[in-house]
C-alpha cells in the first residue's frame, strides 16, 4: 500500500465506486506544502493507479518547476471517455471529491472543459472551465500547446538547429497536438507527420492544417488526409524528422523502440510519453529530451493563472516567460553537470519542494 511514499508524498491516494454510474475512480494528493494541488483527471480504459501517481508527482515538480502557488495532485477515472453516461460519470466523481478541498481539478485526457463545469456545478472548484463561466478555455487557446513551441524554440539553440525550416512529427492530434502544430509552424518549422488513436501521415514536404482538421471532423482520423503516405503509429518515431513530439499517451518510447528514433529533439508535450531507461539511451546518443513538466506546464500556469481570476493575454505572457527561463535553467544545468535533462529539472523542483518543506516545518 505504501510502495509509493518517499520524502515529498503522497499525502493521499483514495478509490472511488459508484454503482449507479459504474464509477471507478482514482485520485493521488502528492503534495500540497506550495499550496492546494493542482492537476487534471484523465479518463481513459487502462488508467492505472501507478500512472495516476506517476502523473501526480510529475505535477507536483511542474508546479514547483514553474513556480506557481500550487503542489500536485491528479484525477483518474476507468473507462471510456466515449461512454454514453460520461457525464454522469463525471458528475459521480465530483461529488465524490468534494472533501478534498486540497485538490483543484483540471481537464486532462478524456474530459475537457464541459467536464470542469460539471465538477464545478457539483463542488465549486475547478479551472480549465469555459469561456462563459469566466474560465480561460485551455483547450480552446492551446495554452499547453503554446508553451511546447515555446521549449522547443529554445531547446533547438541546444543542438544547433534553427526552428524556422525544422521538420517536425507531432504524436497526437487533439487539443494539444493540433496547438502544438499551429504554433511550431507559426515559428516556421514544417510539420512533416502526426498520428491519432487511429493511424498517422506524414509527408516530408510538409501537412496543411486546415485541410488536416478537416479530414479528422470528416472521417475520424488523420490517416485518411489524400496528400502523404498512410503509415502505422509506431513509424512515427522512427521518422528522419528534427524535432519529435510526442503528444498523447504515456510510455510511447522505450527500449523497445528508443534506438529507432532519428530526431534531433525530444520535446514532450505528452505526460511521461518516455521511460527513464529510454530517455537515458536517448541522453546518452546525443539525442536532446525537454522533459514533460518543463515543456508542457503551459496548461497548469494557465490554470493558476484563471483560478486567481488572470486575463487570457496574462496567461501567454505568464507562460512564455516561465516556461523559456525554465527550459533555459534545465538545460544548462544538464550540460554543465553532464546529467539527463530530466534528473536536472527534478533536481530544481525538488529542491523548491523540500524547501518549502523545511520552511513550513514539515522536515
Amino acid at each position: 500500500m505504501f510502495q509509493y511514499a518517499d520524502e515529498i508524498g503522497p499525502e493521499k491516494i483514495i478509490y472511488m465506486h459508484d454503482p449507479q454510474t459504474g464509477l471507478k475512480g482514482i485520485l493521488v494528493v502528492d503534495n500540497t506544502i506550495r499550496g492546494p494541488a493542482i492537476g487534471g483527471i484523465r479518463m481513459a480504459p487502462d488508467v492505472t493507479t501507478d500512472e495516476v501517481f506517476r502523473l501526480a508527482r510529475a505535477m507536483t515538480f511542474k508546479n514547483a518547476a514553474a513556480e506557481i502557488p500550487h503542489g500536485g495532485g491528479k484525477g483518474g477515472i476507468i473507462g471510456d471517455p466515449r461512454a454514453p453516461n460520461k457525464y454522469a460519470i463525471i458528475r459521480a466523481y465530483a461529488r465524490a471529491i468534494k472533501s478534498i478541498t486540497e485538490y483543484i481539478p483540471g481537464p486532462d485526457m478524456g474530459t475537457d472543459e464541459r467536464c470542469m463545469a460539471i465538477i464545478y456545478d457539483e463542488i465549486g472548484r475547478a479551472c480549465g472551465l469555459p469561456r462563459e463561466l469566466g474560465g480561460i478555455p485551455l483547450d480552446e487557446i492551446g495554452a499547453t500547446g503554446y508553451g511546447v513551441a515555446c521549449a522547443s524554440e529554445v531547446a533547438c539553440q541546444y543542438v544547433q538547429l534553427d526552428i524556422n525550416g525544422a521538420t517536425v512529427a507531432i504524436e497526437g492530434f487533439g487539443n494539444v497536438g493540433k496547438a502544438a502544430f499551429r504554433f511550431m509552424e507559426e515559428k516556421g518549422a514544417k510539420i512533416v507527420a502526426v498520428s491519432d488513436s487511429k493511424g498517422a501521415i506524414y509527408n516530408m514536404k510538409g501537412l496543411n492544417y486546415e485541410k488536416l482538421v478537416k479530414v479528422k471532423q470528416a472521417t475520424g482520423s488523420v490517416k485518411n488526409y489524400d496528400d502523404g503516405k498512410m503509415i502505422g503509429n509506431k513509424e512515427l518515431f522512427e521518422l528522419p524528422v528534427d524535432i519529435l513530439i510526442p503528444g498523447a499517451r504515456p510510455d510511447v518510447i522505450t527500449v523497445e523502440n528508443v534506438n529507432n528514433v532519428k530526431a534531433k529533439l525530444v520535446v514532450e508535450a505528452a505526460n511521461i510519453p518516455a521511460t527513464l531507461e529510454a530517455e537515458r539511451i536517448l541522453h546518452n546518443r546525443g539525442i536532446l529530451v525537454v522533459p514533460d513538466f518543463i515543456a508542457n506546464a503551459g496548461g497548469v500556469i494557465t490554470g493558476a493563472v484563471e483560478y486567481r481570476h488572470g486575463t487570457e493575454s496574462e496567461a501567454f505572457k505568464v507562460i512564455k516567460e516561465k516556461i523559456v527561463r525554465n527550459t533555459k535553467k534545465v538545460l544548462d544545468l544538464s550540460k554543465d553537470q553532464g546529467i539527463l535533462p530530466r534528473t536536472a529539472a527534478e533536481k530544481i523542483a525538488k529542491e523548491r519542494v523540500l524547501k518549502a518543506m523545511e520552511y513550513r516545518g514539515r522536515r
